[in-house]
Parts: structure tokens; C-alpha cells; sequence
């Protein structure tokens, strides 16, 4: 099959499309022909080891962990799909090594759900993990409730999108901070938004003067330690991007794959209450300039690869 894969950590540079051996299908795996391929900031990462200390890869590494696309064959173990079924996962293993960016990929059945008919593969691509980090965060680390006034760093990205309408169906007021030519993407989401930069603080205070029930930050470094300055007293505040988080008594959260969990977000999506901005796709091929992209961290929403086929 074609691949992007990689031989050593490192830059985009050091990705390369090619062949690759066609993936075993386990018994409890599902063999998933490849339509998309979502781009997210954890991908770089892991190209550049930085999650070397807790993720051994097994060089060449395909890269990837979001995906939709088409059974092709269920593991002998498997009955929780058939052949032709449409589905989107978060297939991350606990090692670096088969990933989605490649024709084929052997998904284990706990990272999958069906796809939802109401999205292109390409939209579907870019659900799974940041709608996962989205869903688990604000409902199991910052248990948010309704009436809730609730923080989202970068609500224009493609987690914080997720999770401005997530908290909002939920009940929640939602501020999304954002940089000034995002605001009306911002405001059709949901939230209301705020420029980033000097004078924050001030700026979420005045919107918030008694501050943030739950805050949820995306960045790190000056946006956590505003994050923590606004909470309202018992404010709930959690980290995906900075483990200082402790130091201000949050939590740092990481998302896990959960069949449940992603059957409910793409239930979601189903009913149009949460939407997926694809704001480029690229061929295969072309992975790597689309690693690019994501790594300069302006685009609005989700990056993906497609993988074409004829017919």
C-alpha cells in the first residue's frame, strides 16, 4: 500500500511517501480503507519524540491517529462491524508505528465508531481526536453543567471549536479567546470572543467579573496563567498543552480512544449540533506540506489528507 512514513525523528523533511506492507488484520482489529486523515499538533510532536518518554515508536512510523474511511475486513473477533461500513477513529496503540496516513490501516475496534452520514469523510476525519479531547475534557475533567460559564483557549482551533459547541449544547455561556479575524467564526459557534494578547486578563474580567466556572486552555504559557487568574473561587481548570497546570491546582488531561464516547460526539454530529471546519485538504502525497501548515498553528479548524481512489 502507500504510505507517509518516517525512519527517524525529526522535521517534516524526514517524511517520505512510498510503499509499505499491507497491514495484518488482528482479531480484534478492523482492516479500514483509508479516505481521510486528519492533521493534529499531537502528530508533529510525536515526529519530533517528543512523547518519546512515553511512546516507544517502532521505526518506520506511519504517522496519524484520526481517520475515516471504509471496513474492508473485520478481525475474526469482530462483530461490531461489517464489510462496507463507513467509520471514523482515534486509532492510537501504545507505541508509535501504524498509523492512518496510508491506504489501509488495522484499527483496533475500541478506537471506532461509525461514520456520521451527515459528514464528508473529510469532515468525519477531523472528529475523532479533537472531539474526543473536547468531549472528555469538559465532561470528565471539568464535569461541566449547565448554566456554567466556561473559558476556551484558541476557540477557533480545531479542539477549541469542538469544545465551544459542545459546552454550549450543554448549557454553558462560552468565551472563546481568538485572534480578530477568527471573531465571527468564533461567534457563529457559539461563544463570545476575545482578542488574544497583552491586557487578557482585564478583557475576560470585564466580560466575567466574577469570574470562570470551568476554563479550559489549549495553549499554555500566558494563556494557563491567565486561565487560572480569572477562575471563579472552586473554578475547574485543565491543561492539554501545559503540565504547569498543577501548579495552579488544574489538571492536565490527554484524550484516550473510547468507542462510547466517540459513537456519542459523532451522535452529535449526526443531529448538526457539532460541525467540523476543514479549512484545507491535501492529497497524500502531500502530507508533509500539510504537516507544515498545522505546525505554523494559524489555521481556523482542521487540516486533512485525503487518500483518493478510483471509482
Amino acid at each position: 500500500m502507500k504510505a507517509i512514513s518516517y525512519n527517524a525523528y525529526g522535521s517534516a523533511d524526514v517524511l517520505e511517501y512510498g510503499e509499505r506492507p499491507d497491514p495484518k488484520v488482528g482479531p480484534d482489529t478492523v482492516l479500514v480503507k483509508v479516505r481521510a486523515a486528519a492533521v493534529n499538533p499531537v502528530d508533529w510532536k510525536a515526529r519530533e519524540g517528543y512523547l518519546q518518554g512515553g511512546l516507544d515508536a517502532v521505526f518506520p512510523v506511519i504517522p496519524g491517529w484520526d481517520v475515516s474511511g471504509v471496513v474492508v475486513q473485520p478481525g475474526v473477533a469482530v462483530d461490531e462491524f461489517g464489510v462496507g461500513d463507513e467509520v471514523i477513529g482515534y486509532v492510537r496503540e501504545d507505541f508509535l508505528s501504524r498509523g492512518t496516513f496510508a491506504e489501509y490501516v488495522a484499527a483496533p475496534v475500541r478506537t471506532l465508531a461509525r461514520k456520521p452520514l451527515s459528514l464528508s469523510f473529510e469532515e468525519a476525519a477531523g472528529l475523532p481526536l479533537a472531539g474526543l479531547t473536547a468531549y472528555q475534557v469538559l465532561h470528565r475533567t471539568l464535569k461541566i453543567r449547565d448554566g456554567d460559564t466556561v473559558l476556551v483557549h484558541a476557540a477557533a482551533g480545531g479542539v477549541g471549536s469542538l469544545a465551544v459547541q459542545i459546552a454550549r449544547h450543554t448549557g454553558c455561556r462560552v468565551i472563546g479567546t481568538a485572534s480578530a479575524r477568527n471573531h465571527d467564526h468564533v461567534r457563529s459557534l457559539g461563544a463570545e470572543p476575545v482578542e488574544y494578547g497583552d491586557g487578557l486578563a482585564d478583557r475576560l474580567r470585564e466580560l466575567v467579573p466574577e469570574g470562570f466556572d470551568a476554563a479550559f486552555d489549549t495553549v499554555g504559557g500566558e494563556a494557563l496563567r491567565v486561565s487560572a487568574e480569572t477562575l471563579a473561587e472552586g473554578g475547574r481548570l485543565a491543561s492539554i498543552a501545559d503540565s504547569e497546570v498543577f501548579s495552579y491546582g488544574g489538571r492536565y488531561a490527554f484524550v484516550r480512544p473510547d468507542a462510547a464516547d466517540l459513537a456519542q460526539l459523532a451522535e452529535l454530529a449526526e443531529q448538526g449540533i457539532v460541525t467540523v471546519h476543514v479549512d484545507r485538504v491535501f492529497p497524500l502525497e502531500q502530507a508533509a506540506e500539510a504537516y507544515r501548515l498545522n505546525q505554523e498553528g494559524r489555521t481556523r479548524g482542521k487540516i486533512v489528507v485525503r487518500v483518493d481512489w478510483d471509482g
